[in-house]
């Protein structure tokens, strides 16, 4: 069974006293900075110029360029884009390091596939929240919390795995339960989560089902209520209570179908092709790619994204939103 950190889990807190630097002022940024902040940590923030640092001056904290408050710093979690933190990292973070300091991500891509390779004389691990900024943030201040990983890559001071835990209390993590991982473990299986299910897997689905109705004569306002408009219900079923609330909650005709034709759309092809993603993730061929990519300022990415933003579904979902004053404003 995983290992799972309760708020008595924390004895000691191996960051008082230290300062923190948040590098990123943005979704995760923002809500990690203030929840440290409002549990009686000094943070502060390390920024470019922008609307970001200006919202952070706003919120009370003192920013800084990325590179001093590294240097003020004894422990800088790096909440900035996966494709900049790389080159953040060579010009204005390592540098500034100390032996002794925390360098701690939310996501093991970088350190993982080698884009950034940590001396030998800092600690480094990971704190990642399951959930979005808004939700670590709002939950905090609700006296909830969104659940946590963490993962020590490396140990130079022996206390890495404290320092990472008493982290993921100042976000508050520990109110609902923190969980054991390494880096390569929350790494591969959240870009494959991402790729196959969450996000790829799903948005294919959702447009090849559009596709299908459309193309049989059926109108696409229809189309889109059934295949897209309805799965937020299903998906808050599954999230409250797993498929059995969610198979309790649907009609038995729903279910009967469930059972009858989900295996014959997602088929065992379709299990063989998710390998292979989890294969190029593995491998690194799809992190390679990703890096590449950006150093061609994301000629592919934009062209892909352009192609998929034209989708018909998007047009008739677009207006369709207008009639619903319970989802507007939320595009």
């Amino acid at each position: 069974m995983v290992k799972v950190y309760y708020d008595e889990s924390v004895t000691t807190d191996e960051l008082k006293g230290k300062t923190i630097a948040i590098i990123g002022y943005g979704s995760q940024g923002h809500a990690h900075a203030q929840n440290l902040r409002d549990n009686g940590h000094q943070v502060i923030i390390g920024l470019r110029e922008g609307k970001s640092a200006q919202a952070a001056r706003e919120d009370g904290f003192d920013v800084y360029p990325v590179s001093e408050a590294t240097k003020k710093a004894d422990v800088v979690m790096i909440l900035a884009p996966d494709e900049i933190q790389g080159a953040l990292y060579e010009n204005e973070i390592a540098p500034n390091l100390e032996a002794g300091n925390s360098l701690v991500f939310a996501h093991g891509f970088n350190v993982h596939f080698n884009v950034i390779a940590p001396p030998s004389d800092v600690d480094v691990f990971l704190v990642a929240p399951k959930g979005p900024g808004h939700l670590v943030r709002r939950t905090f201040t609700e006296g909830f919390a969104v659940p946590a990983l963490y993962a020590v890559y490396q140990d130079a001071s022996g206390q890495a795995k404290e320092k990472a835990l008493a982290y993921a209390k100042g976000i508050g993590a520990t109110r609902v339960g923190v969980l054991e991982t390494t880096f390569k473990e929350e790494t591969e299986t959240d870009l494959f989560g991402e790729q196959a299910v969450l996000c790829g897997g799903l948005t294919s689905l959702i447009e090849a089902g559009f596709e299908t109705l459309t193309e049989a004569g059926y109108q696409p306002e229809l189309a889109y209520f059934e295949v897209c408009h309805e799965l937020k219900l299903i998906i808050d079923l599954i999230y409250e209570g797993g498929f059995k609330k969610m198979r309790d909650s649907i009609s038995n005709t729903a279910e009967y179908g469930d059972y009858v034709s989900g295996p014959r759309v997602i088929t065992s092809d379709v299990k063989d092709r998710m390998k292979e993603v989890l294969t190029d993730i593995q491998n690194g061929n799809f992190a390679n790619g990703f890096i590449e990519d950006n150093a061609q300022d994301f000629k592919n990415f934009k062209a892909m994204r352009a192609e998929r933003a034209g989708h018909p579904i998007e047009t008739v979902g677009a207006e369709l939103r207008k009639m619903m004053p319970f989802v507007q404003g939320q595009d």
